[in-house]
């Protein structure tokens, strides 16, 4: 069996992004590693090359800052790091720049992607989702955030990266999945406040035009993490990769977990989810065949 994993990045200095670890954390599962390179304001190609593996491929490119509806620019740019996937390859792993995978999850990924590989139906691999909140001690645990995503596709069959980037499908139709035992760790919202804001007033440059930028994002130094709905706090532990960031964490985010900022309507949606699993009017860009 042959993985080759892939990402895009641009600006990962500036924006405080987690993509070292973000590798690292996948390294161990790939043979090869393609990281596209978006044209940035700092030494990010540089940083990539910091990492020293000889499973990584570097490739430049550069975004078109026109494309800013829906995030359509961040599926542009993987798919084009999809294309730069050779033949020969069984999957493609991809993660995102501020997301990173627990070791304890690679039995269970290599496992899946073993068991799977000759299944032709099945055409991704579905992961759960933990959503870091504010610092590395909070998760989201509303139902704003999504609960699973496809991280594992079958490469040089079709299948293009869907809308924002979030996910995937294969001639504009949901794929048909197997659900792994195993969670993306994302951090994207675990970042110093002025970080953070950074990030927002650049970000959403990538979905909204200026005036919703004028109307929506506040024109303040740093981000204000206390509009949270809900977090509960983390009781686990963080990937190996992440030990140094999460020790040098240098910003403290106060919230308390027992408050909740919910609508009747929220509160009771969440409390059917608790009580079944099922979450009422959930969307899954998915098909699932397990």
């Amino acid at each position: 069996m042959r993985v080759c994993g892939f990402t895009i990045i641009r600006n990962a200095q500036r924006f405080d992004y987690p993509i070292v670890e973000a590798i690292l954390s996948v390294l161990p599962v790939v043979d090869e590693f393609v990281v596209l390179v978006g044209n940035s304001d700092d030494d990010t190609r540089k940083v990539i090359e910091s990492i020293g593996s000889s499973k990584i491929r570097i490739y430049n490119s550069v975004w078109d800052d026109s494309l800013r509806k829906g995030g359509q620019v961040l599926a542009v740019e993987t798919d084009k790091a999809m294309d730069l996937i050779g033949p020969g390859f069984d999957w493609a792993f991809y993660i995102q720049a501020d997301e990173v995978i627990h070791e304890m999850y690679h039995p269970a990924i290599l496992d899946a992607m073993n068991r799977w590989k000759n299944d032709a139906q099945v055409e991704g691999l579905l992961f759960d989702y933990v959503h870091f909140y504010g610092d590395y001690n909070y998760i989201g645990d509303s139902r704003k955030w999504y609960r699973a995503e496809i991280r594992i596709v079958r490469p040089n069959i079709g299948i293009h990266s869907w809308k924002d980037a979030q996910g995937f499908r294969k001639e504009n139709r949901k794929l048909n999945v197997r659900k792994i035992e195993a969670s993306v760790f994302h951090y994207g919202w675990v970042k110093p406040p002025e970080k953070q804001q950074a990030k927002q007033q650049y970000f959403h440059k990538l979905w909204h035009d200026d005036r919703w930028m004028q109307e929506n994002i506040p024109d303040q130094p740093q981000f204000d993490y206390s509009g949270i709905d809900s977090v509960a706090m983390f009781a686990g532990t963080h990937p190996a990769p992440m030990k140094e960031r999460v020790l040098a964490q240098s910003w403290k985010v106060e919230i308390d977990p027992s408050k909740k900022k919910l609508s009747f309507r929220y509160k009771f949606l969440m409390l059917i989810e608790r009580i079944t699993g099922w979450r009422p009017g959930e969307y899954k860009n998915y098909q699932r065949i397990d």
